[in-house]
């Protein structure tokens, strides 16, 4: 019997860059992230690609097409592929200002034609272009019908211009963004752009977040005296928002969560990413991960062509081992053991 092959491991860049900073530990540079990713090893199984962030230190968006060639190639020369993107709305938030959101639409556009290029250039198969509302909660709840109007107004608009690359959008599912902090807020958001090429991305350490009512109390799914032993409750929980979130979700990260929120550098305090060997994980990676990956039926549903470790604001110290990136691949590939398939390439 063949092993599985999908969904596709791939690693995640970004966390060289989020949470650091000034006040923080410095960047880690994209090329020893590129070289741990391509490192990790598990029983002879290794990454198939990386998520990466266009943006400073590590990707300059405005490259011209032979600097995007350049990474393609270097990416290719170390056996991995690129899936999504992340788009650096955070200029101009979603519901702001008419310039604020032209700066908005206009990272939207970069961020999609590097995609593009990337594509061209044969090392991009599959992957969304990842956004957000660029704005914080408080702000959102000052007006939540209309500022749920004004950021689908925005997205609507990077709708159409991610169609005219052939991309598609993914919200992120994270309680620091306001008109997504929460899973009904999401659901109301996604409802209103009412675009096909539009979806939820879904990282299984902040949608934890969502089941306690970070920012959002009126959303909240568990009680508020809830015990972390009771794992059919908990099951229970994830059922309810899977099933909510499930039929819009078009990028997925694997990831583990703690309970808690936590924030540094720059960041906002959001769903705490912990190591998936932590032994204070409240999640079980590879069994709660189908609840993604699979449909109310318990089949699978194939939708999701690549998977991405996310784990932001770990110490540098941390995230410059090889056996960090070797454990992670590990928990990686149980979920693909448990919830992939096999195709023939």
């Amino acid at each position: 019997m063949q092993k599985n092959n999908y969904p596709k491991l791939h690693n995640a860049t970004w966390p060289g860059i989020v949470g650091k900073g000034p006040d923080g530990e410095p960047p880690i540079p994209f090329e020893t992230l590129l070289e741990l990713t391509a490192g990790a090893s598990v029983d002879g199984v290794k990454f198939d690609g990386i998520d990466i962030g266009l943006f400073e230190p590590h990707i300059d968006i405005d490259s011209s097409d032979d600097g995007i060639k350049k990474l393609a190639d270097k990416v290719t020369s170390l056996n991995l592929q690129i899936g999504s993107l992340v788009a650096p709305v955070w200029g101009g938030p979603a519901m702001g200002s008419k310039e604020d959101r032209a700066v908005f639409v206009d990272m939207v556009r970069k961020s999609c034609r590097f995609g593009q290029k990337l594509r061209e250039y044969g090392v991009r198969p599959n992957g969304i272009v990842r956004i957000d509302s660029a704005s914080k909660p408080e702000a959102w709840a000052l007006d939540p019908v209309n500022n749920t109007k004004l950021i689908a107004e925005t997205f609507r608009e990077v709708c159409d211009v991610a169609a005219d690359y052939g991309e598609r959008l993914a919200a992120e599912g994270e309680i620091c963004w306001g008109g997504m902090h929460s899973w009904t807020a999401m659901i109301d958001t996604l409802e209103a752009v009412n675009r096909p090429n539009i979806g939820f991305q879904a990282d299984m350490a902040h949608t934890l977040l969502y089941l306690l009512g970070y920012n959002s109390p009126e959303a909240r799914i568990l009680p508020v005296d809830f015990d972390w032993t009771d794992r059919n409750a908990l099951s229970e929980g994830l059922k309810k928002l899977t099933d909510a979130l499930r039929p819009w979700t078009i990028d997925f990260h694997v990831a583990q969560n703690d309970g808690t929120v936590f924030g540094s550098g720059s960041h906002d305090k959001t769903g705490r990413h912990c190591l998936a060997t932590d032994p204070a994980g409240k999640l079980d990676i590879a069994a709660d991960a189908g609840y993604w990956l699979r449909g109310k039926d318990g089949e699978l549903t194939k939708t999701i062509r690549h998977i991405c470790w996310d784990g932001c604001m770990f110490p540098n110290e941390v995230m410059t081992k090889q056996q960090t990136w070797n454990d992670i691949l590990a928990a990686m590939i149980k979920v693909r053991d448990q919830h992939g398939w096999y195709e023939a390439e």
